[in-house]
């Protein structure tokens, strides 16, 4: 009998001693006569479901209908394996860049995006170099800035002009891509496949030299593009209200959002520009693509830098860097996030019951830490040796520097709103399996500022009706970091979440930008008990790189787990000084090797009437024993827009099964529940039976 036979024939016996929803079953012991909870898996002496990758194996398909072999509400049968939990000294990663066709198409980038453009079920990526610059695409010697990615299943093929992903307005005098900065994806008409959103910093005119010399000059703008459903986009009418023509413009990050449930699609979107502080916006959808601007009826609004009673209280406009969106308490509506650079507070809005927002940023914990010591930044120690009648001077440390260009303002470095952080991205994820979405974030820290200033970190969340955090420290959660000399920077910008090992439990891989001694880390989720929640994963067991910036997460290969791309920065090269910069920006591909030995399950969303089609802001809840595991289909997080793939990844750990509950984002609130069989990609759409997604 094959591998898959026996793993249907324990299907059925387990079915035949009467399993509820879709089949739970007695897992290693086919003999018992009661089903015990979730059906777990077999053990090597008992036989087990087994064959390659789950989704080849018979099944219904989206378009319906059960083959001959189908079994209880035409469920293929699980392929169960036992649990592949990582243990040191296990390889998780292979690099296959080149396989791939990375290498060949020179994808050079530190912002992701991924989003399945032509709806086919493969990953696709949006890479960017970062900044402002308009692509040259034709000609002797083009000049490559933004790359779209098309998934073949076996490698990627650059569609960057093809797709029309790049258009311009304007008339130039010579085949030149739109300069992009900021990307997200989400169906914003509702017509079953996904649009996107295009940011561009508007302040300045951009410009790209010709290879005769010549300049020329591109004006463009953020744009919204509509997709056709294989992947052609156009750009939205000229008059589309988020252009915001002939006004100032800076998005540093974007995520789409149903914000009050109304089954259209809007945009959250964070502002940047450090030289005057602008107001983060959130663009109201119709279902037809028009955004317009909505950030005073949600009560969003924030107020320039005059007052520093408002600085401190995170009422003053962000210096953003990210944006990101999660149901935070559980009630259904989103929360909406805005990490801020320079050292200013970070901002968190509840979804209040009447439908505005509230700000908490302060309260909830999430704007900045509670060390609010000044004295431990070298430049304030040596101000106070040089003004020690100064308030607070009389008992600061000396300086650990050579005192010599002045870096302190003794009135305003004080202040808490100058004790936070340079936040990168805001990860949503429920790292401790208590069924609460936790925020990890990665911030810019320097040696020389001392503790006051925040540094990349775990908060955990309380599961209180008004959102709140606390911070344990990185120790006491294993999430350490040491350093090596005296003085360091940590350069943490980028950071995802995934189960590397389908264990059921969140890994977190943080990507570190350019500066000296900085490389990605990798983060293991551990059940070991008395051990800290993380342990770091040593390079030789996944993979070391560099300058880790900008990272996509997906199961690139859909065989079963997540796969990773990451970017790499150039600034600040230096052959002097640890982990240096490579010769370009050449994007790597690192398939994992060893979540496939493990169980899993995939879900593919598609909301319903009174939902935004793409079911962005979904809530998917999987019940494995005592640990309940939550995701949210997401619309875009962190720096520059980064997006990992829509389609939902769960590790299984040693279960064959999952007992599935979706929270669709309608107003109701309307759940489903079913019961999965492992090793399987199922496409759910709201009201409906879950079928097999096509491959």
């Amino acid at each position: 009998m094959r591998a898959r036979e026996v793993g249907w024939g324990l299907w059925l016996v387990a079915a035949a001693m009467g399993c509820q929803g879709g089949g739970g079953g007695a897992g290693g012991d086919a003999g018992a006569s009661t089903c015990q909870g979730a059906l777990r898996c077999p053990d090597a002496t008992s036989g087990r479901g087994g064959g390659g990758g789950g989704d080849d194996d018979l099944g219904p398909t989206a378009d319906g209908g059960a083959p001959p072999d189908a079994g209880p509400m035409g469920l293929p049968a699980p392929v169960c394996h036992p649990a592949a939990t990582y243990t040191p000294g296990t390889p998780l990663f292979r690099e296959v860049t080149d396989d791939w066709g990375l290498s060949a198409l020179q994808v050079q980038g530190t912002r992701m995006t991924v989003g399945d453009i032509d709806g086919d079920g493969w990953a696709d990526v949006v890479v960017r170099r970062g900044g402002p610059k308009p692509d040259l695409l034709s000609g002797s010697e083009p000049k490559r800035f933004t790359w779209v990615l098309r998934n073949t299943g076996s490698g990627f093929e650059d569609v960057a002009e093809a797709s029309g992903f790049l258009a311009v307005r304007g008339d130039y005098a010579a085949t030149v891509g739109r300069p992009i900065e900021v990307v997200a994806f989400a169906d914003l008409d509702n017509d079953g496949d996904l649009d996107a959103y295009t940011g561009l910093d508007t302040r300045e005119p951009k410009s790209i030299e010709l290879p005769d010399g010549t300049m020329i000059e591109v004006a463009e703008t953020s744009e919204v593009l509509f997709n056709d459903g294989a992947g052609n986009f156009t750009l939205a009418p000229e008059d589309h209200p988020l252009r915001r023509a002939r006004l100032q413009d800076v998005p540093s990050g974007a995520a789409f959002v149903d914000a009050d449930r109304d089954g259209n699609i809007d945009l959250w979107q964070s502002q940047g520009g450090l030289g005057a502080p602008l107001q983060d916006r959130l663009w109201g959808g119709d279902g037809t693509g028009v955004l317009r601007d909505a950030t005073l009826e949600y009560g969003l609004i924030t107020r320039a830098w005059e007052d520093l009673n408002d600085l401190n209280a995170a009422r003053g406009h962000t210096t953003a860097w990210s944006a990101a969106a999660c149901d935070l308490n559980g009630d259904g509506r989103p929360e909406l996030l805005a990490g801020s650079y320079g050292r200013a507070p970070n901002h968190l809005w509840q979804a209040g019951p009447d439908g505005r927002y509230v700000n908490r940023s302060v309260e909830s914990g999430y704007a900045y830490d509670d060390d609010m010591d000044w004295t431990g930044d070298q430049f304030a120690r040596c101000f106070c040796q040089q003004n020690r009648s100064a308030d607070g001077c009389a008992d600061a440390p000396p300086p650990n520097i050579v005192c010599s260009q002045p870096n302190w303002n003794h009135d305003i470095g004080r202040e808490a709103f100058r004790l936070g952080g340079n936040s990168g991205a805001t990860v949503c994820v429920d790292v401790d399996n208590d069924g609460h979405l936790d925020l990890y974030t990665t911030e810019i820290r320097h040696w020389w500022a001392g503790p006051g200033a925040d540094g990349g970190e775990l908060l955990h969340n309380t599961g209180e009706d008004d959102v709140r955090f606390v911070r344990p420290g990185r120790d006491a959660v294993g999430l350490t970091l040491e350093h090596d000399t005296p003085s360091w920077d940590e350069g943490f910008i980028t950071a995802g979440s995934l189960d590397v090992d389908n264990d059921g439990r969140d890994e977190i891989y943080v990507g570190a930008t350019d500066y000296p001694g900085n490389r990605g880390r990798l983060y293991h989720n551990q059940s070991t008990p008395g051990a800290p929640l993380f342990a770091e994963v040593p390079t030789s067991d996944f993979f070391e790189h560099n300058r880790s910036h900008g990272m996509a997460v997906a199961d690139f290969d859909r065989d079963g787990d997540l796969d990773l791309m990451v970017g790499h920065s150039r600034a600040r090269c230096d052959a002097m000084a640890p982990n240096n910069c490579y010769a370009t920006m050449q994007v790597r591909l690192f398939e994992n090797i060893r979540g496939q030995d493990g169980n899993w399950v995939q879900l593919a969303l598609e909301g319903g009437e009174g939902s935004n089609r793409a079911a962005i802001g979904a809530r998917v809840t999987i019940t494995l024993g005592d640990r309940t595991l939550v995701q949210e289909v997401g619309g875009g997080y962190g720096h520059f827009g980064a997006q990992r793939d829509q389609v939902l990844h769960f590790g299984l750990d040693d279960a064959c099964e999952a007992e599935v509950t979706v929270r669709w984002p309608d107003r109701d609130g309307t759940t489903q529940t079913f019961t999965l069989p492992a090793g399987h990609r199922f496409a759910l759409r709201q009201g409906e039976a879950p079928t097999l997604a096509p491959r």
